[in-house]
């Protein structure tokens, strides 16, 4: 499988401290790729360094063959990359509607000026970008929230407004951060469907801390440890790693009889 990004050895440090070292990741394409590790283990600082916030001491990212150069996160959706926020980032003072249209805007063609004096070419593009997000609302399950304010919904609801956002810029790699925070185990359980459905028409990176959706809807897991990459493959090679129990349990496990010990030992 081609790759459509690969981040390779990306080394990041904060003054003192060895952020990531060395971490190489790839995702390719119509592919689920989760990204999970204790706390502090470089999980943020990675998805930082993809979306342009964070800038790497060293290594290199790769999209669709071509280097990534010192991007910004406002330049991600016009190169086919989305991504959502740990939290929702959503305008309170705007109806649901408007929150998805903003997102929608990558798609419309009239300049600025044309938009200015309101012309015929800026109206056909605001009518587009109204059915585009509609269309998004619809497809997961909230057209009727259209013209309601985000504050007034329940934070699941939210959750998927924010979602509607990032996908109605129908990207080729949508990023996660952390989508099932705040949620309940039957808003996890949609989550879940709804990243499956996804992976039909674009890839995905996930950064997440439940467990049980990574290993539902990941076709492969990086693990990190202290900005180390500790292991990768499929959910069933990672859930089994020795240096993964390790790295979550605080238990050293013997990696020829799978027995689990104390790390005082």
């Amino acid at each position: 499988m081609s790759a459509l990004l690969d981040v390779q050895d990306v080394t990041v440090r904060f003054g003192g401290l060895m952020a990531l070292l060395d971490v190489s990741a790839s995702v390719g394409e119509n592919e689920v790729v989760g990204v999970i590790g204790p706390n502090g283990a470089g999980k943020t600082t990675l998805f930082n360094v993809v979306c342009g916030f964070t800038r790497p001491n060293s290594g290199q990212l790769t999209w669709q063959g071509r280097r990534l150069r010192r991007h910004h996160p406002r330049e991600l959706a016009g190169i086919g990359i989305t991504r959502t926020l740990q939290g929702l980032g959503l305008f309170p003072h705007i109806t649901v509607l408007e929150n998805v249209m903003i997102g929608a805007h990558r798609h419309g063609r009239s300049r600025a000026v044309a938009a200015m004096v309101a012309s015929p070419t800026s109206d056909r593009d605001e009518r587009a970008l109204r059915e585009r997000a509609l269309g998004q609302l619809e497809a997961l399950g909230i057209a009727d929230t259209a013209d309601r304010i985000p504050g007034q919904l329940p934070y699941g609801v939210q959750k998927r407004v924010a979602l509607a956002r990032a996908l109605v810029t129908e990207p080729q790699l949508l990023l996660l951060d952390e989508p099932a925070s705040g949620l309940s185990s039957d808003e996890m359980n949609d989550l879940g469907g709804q990243i499956r459905e996804l992976r039909e028409r674009m890839s995905v990176l996930l950064v997440e801390h439940h467990m049980d959706l990574v290993m539902q809807v990941c076709d492969r897991i990086v693990v990190l440890d202290f900005g180390r990459v500790i292991a990768s493959g499929t959910p069933d090679e990672v859930k089994d790693d020795p240096r993964v129990l390790e790295a979550y349990l605080g238990e050293k496990v013997d990696e020829q009889t799978g027995e689990v010990g104390s790390l005082d030992e």
